[in-house]
């Protein structure tokens, strides 16, 4: 890694933590204008990120998605973005209590292998692999947005079931904008990761002779998968919103954690590079 990608990564790391302080305060403050504050300061870092996208690609001449600490570091860039881009329609500036924490614990085990250049195994010398990976990250970085809100409806449901809002009604954003962030995040999640599986599958044609190998890792996707297109189902055709649809969400990414991160733990799988 360059000196230049280095201090932009850190720079990047302590932007982030700023922001994910300054929305946790903002909820111990109870002030609006503390999370506006550290909405601006997540978008500083979100550019920061952007420009170490960028010089990585530029040193590298590869998209900077084939390894699991590069993965992880687009995750975190695709949720800040969502996050920011959410803030455009809906006024639901303290959700990056839960956003902008989250972005900085993946920034930082991320960081551990962002280090010199990856050597790609034949198998993924294709143009196929960063289009797989982009789509499916995007879709599954989405439906942790998702979950978020899913979170922090159910957390302000009983609050206000018990009683407990009024020192917070200021800065928490409407169940309803809550539910909306929920349902478009899948509404978009869901073909993103739809369309990355089956590019995936083409490249698995290419350079094993089979669109599904029952990898331990696809399967438990698969799984994720089907539990969304039941999520969006029973949104569209049932009319399934609020808390249902959250807790529903909450599961949902239960199983698609599963398949990131646990996985490689425990199993032997194809998906070993990320």
């Amino acid at each position: 890694m360059s000196d230049m990608e280095l201090l932009f990564l850190k720079a990047t790391l302590v932007v982030y933590l700023i922001s994910a302080l300054g929305y946790m305060c903002s909820l111990y403050v109870r002030r609006v204008l503390a999370a506006k504050v550290s909405t601006w300061i997540l978008l500083a870092a979100f550019v920061l990120h952007t420009v170490f996208f960028a010089l990585r690609y530029w040193k590298t001449g590869q998209t900077p998605v084939v390894s699991l600490h590069e993965t992880l570091s687009f995750f975190a860039w695709v949720m800040a973005g969502s996050y920011l881009a959410f803030q455009l329609k809906t006024k639901t500036r303290v959700l990056g209590a839960f956003v902008s924490p989250l972005t900085f614990l993946l920034m930082i085990v991320a960081s551990t292998g962002l280090g010199g250049h990856v050597s790609l195994p034949d198998v993924l010398q294709s143009n196929l692999v960063p289009v797989h990976v982009i789509l499916a990250v995007t879709g599954e970085a989405l439906f942790a947005l998702a979950s978020c809100a899913g979170l922090m409806y159910l957390i302000q449901e009983g609050m206000i079931k018990n009683k407990k809002m009024s020192g917070f009604i200021r800065i928490f954003p409407s169940l309803t904008d809550l539910d909306r962030i929920n349902h478009i995040c899948l509404m978009w999640g869901f073909p993103l990761l739809t369309v990355g599986i089956l590019v995936g599958s083409i490249w698995a044609r290419t350079a094993w002779g089979s669109l599904w190998q029952w990898d331990p890792k696809q399967v438990w996707t698969l799984t994720a998968w089907f539990a969304y297109a039941l999520l969006l189902h029973q949104r569209l055709a049932i009319g399934w919103k609020g808390r249902k649809a959250a807790l529903f969400s909450l599961v949902a990414f239960a199983i698609l954690l599963v398949s990131l991160f646990v996985i490689n733990l425990f199993f032997v799988t194809a998906h070993t590079f990320i």
